[in-house]
């Protein structure tokens, strides 16, 4: 993602400083976090009991995660956004502190969070409706589009591949960890 002056193909090589691009990506990424996640604090449990029983009867495959999301209350769904907040602040932090495999592990994220948008809109169109997370992961499609094309800038695809698996992979961990961590304040 961090790219130096000389505009090298490797974008993981040693940086020295960076550009305004690098800081802009690197300091929006958080806050685009905090935005999407916002709206599904605001709306994801009222929504969630209001469609539970609708959605059980379309899924009932679903019924234990549907249970599980409809009981999360919004202080305790908060606490699994501030949790997932956290790692990101982190990983921003870390790019800046210029640590091993930091720009892999912020690039790991970065495509983690853009499937997360495609989640949303899947959702979206499968229940057809609205779902908690659909008006931003719209609103930001842009800003997703534009940051992988500056990802691609510096780096090949396999390995971005690679790293998009890796990021989905530390996404889906994170999820189980953030939601029992949320279940103590329920």
């Amino acid at each position: 993602m961090i790219k130096n002056y000389t505009r090298t193909s490797n974008i993981f090589q040693n940086y020295r400083c960076y550009t305004v691009m690098d800081l802009f990506w690197i300091i929006s990424f958080p806050i685009a976090f905090i935005i999407h996640d916002a709206e599904e604090i605001f709306v994801q449990h009222k929504w969630m009991l209001t469609h539970k029983e609708d959605l059980i009867k379309k899924f009932p495959k679903a019924k234990k995660i549907i249970h599980h999301l409809s009981s999360l209350t919004t202080k305790a769904f908060t606490i699994a956004v501030l949790e997932e907040l956290i790692l990101l602040v982190f990983a921003t932090v870390y790019i800046f502190a210029k640590g091993p495999f930091s720009n892999e592990l912020w690039t790991a994220l970065f495509m983690a969070f853009s499937v997360h948008f495609l989640v949303h809109m899947a959702q979206g169109i499968i229940i057809r409706s609205y779902t908690p997370g659909l008006a931003t992961s719209i609103l930001m499609l842009p800003y997703v589009y534009f940051g992988i094309n500056y990802i691609c800038e510096g780096i090949n695809y396999d390995k971005l591949a690679l790293l998009s698996i890796i990021g989905i992979m530390i996404m889906i961990i994170n999820l189980k960890f953030a939601h029992r961590l949320a279940k103590f304040f329920l």
